[in-house]
């Protein structure tokens, strides 16, 4: 029998133990409600298109190479979090949680565990390529196979450990309006300080999701642009824009959100809240929908990847045949005819075949 939660109905008490009236978001709820149609596309986006790129791993890769673990790894943290999508939608087109107590605690988990570990698998990528482009030579017997598990290991740990917290306050309650929420809960709860826990969440996602992700990602694209301009190789325009992108990106989708989500945290008064509130729910949108296309931007602008795609759908469906070129390959990541020739690293995105190709030629000089 699920547990009797407790009801708020006409107070709405503070930590001080006294009543408050709660803040009327009407109008942004009515707003997110809205918007939150759209993650239902994302759930199928992402799934449709991560699900690609782990038939493209299993028909034609190796879980030999670093970038190709940690691939893997951001896939799996990005189905983590937009498995949660469909729950959360439904319970803000409805304004009440339809459903159990645990899943209130699963849902929002999960939600914090992808969210925290895709950032972490980001930044891990765009660190890993760093090493590949700028310490080519130096850093090649680092990246290897358990240098790859042991990041991919810290990471879920981190970001498991970063989830106790959602996983502490996150409960199922009645509210003064007698609508069943799953939230932060609003008052005391047994043996958990709920002010210390929620400033620790302030501060371990503004240090520890924010700032430190973009400084590691700003940092490692500063250096790779500066090794890719300084090369001789014909591509490093293209190499520079690609980076340009990724970063432009990642900035547009990802730091709004963060932004306003923690100023919207430690606001006090409902005029403030309320002023933010519409501003969350525009910049949620924008980092949930980066979340969801980050591992097939990460692949499908590679040729490599794009000739994987084209073999799949002339073996899935022969008439295409004619109207698709592509590129023999064979298990060993090695192009057999054709003008391209695979590095024999299963190197994916257009950004990696490009930098591995200048650091082959920077390392021969």
């Amino acid at each position: 029998m699920e547990k009797t939660t407790t009801p708020y109905y006409d107070d709405y008490v503070n930590y001080s133990g006294e009543p408050i009236r709660p803040c009327n978001h009407d109008s942004s709820n009515l707003l997110g409600a809205q918007l939150s149609v759209l993650y239902y596309f994302m759930f199928a986006f992402s799934l449709l298109g991560n699900g690609l790129v782990l038939i493209i791993i299993y028909r034609f890769e190796r879980l030999t190479t670093v970038t190709n673990i940690l691939l893997l790894n951001l896939v799996a943290s990005s189905l983590i979090f937009m498995s949660s999508l469909p729950f959360v939608a439904v319970y803000m087109q409805i304004s009440e949680w339809i459903f159990s107590s645990a899943m209130c605690k699963i849902v929002f988990s999960a939600y914090y565990m992808g969210f925290y570990s895709s950032v972490f698998f980001l930044t891990l990528l765009t660190f890993d390529r760093h090493l590949a482009v700028v310490y080519s030579l130096p850093a090649a017997h680092v990246r290897n196979r358990r240098y790859a598990v042991i990041s991919c290991a810290v990471v879920w740990l981190v970001s498991g450990l970063a989830c106790i917290r959602p996983m502490l306050i996150m409960n199922k309650f009645k509210h003064f309006d007698n609508k069943t929420y799953c939230e932060e809960y609003p008052s005391h709860l047994p043996n958990i300080d709920v002010i210390k826990l929620r400033n620790a969440g302030f501060y371990i996602q503004l240090f520890v999701f924010l700032i430190l992700p973009l400084a590691i990602i700003i940092y490692c694209y500063v250096r790779i642009t500066i090794t890719v301009i300084s090369s001789k190789i014909a591509t490093k325009f293209k190499t520079v824009r690609l980076i340009f992108i990724i970063v432009l990106l990642f900035f547009i989708c990802w730091t709004p959100f963060n932004i306003i989500e923690l100023l919207h945290g430690k606001l006090t008064t409902c005029d403030g809240k309320q002023k933010l509130s519409h501003a969350v729910q525009v910049t949620r949108n924008m980092a949930y929908f980066y979340f969801c296309i980050s591992p097939i931007f990460y692949t499908f602008v590679g040729r490599k990847f794009q000739n994987y795609f084209r073999h799949l759908l002339v073996s899935r469906f022969p008439s295409l045949k004619k109207y698709i070129s592509v590129v023999e390959i064979s298990r060993n990541n090695t192009s057999t005819k054709g003008t391209e020739v695979s590095d024999g690293r299963g190197s994916w995105s257009l950004l990696r075949h490009q930098t591995d190709k200048m650091t082959n030629q920077h390392g021969n000089v």
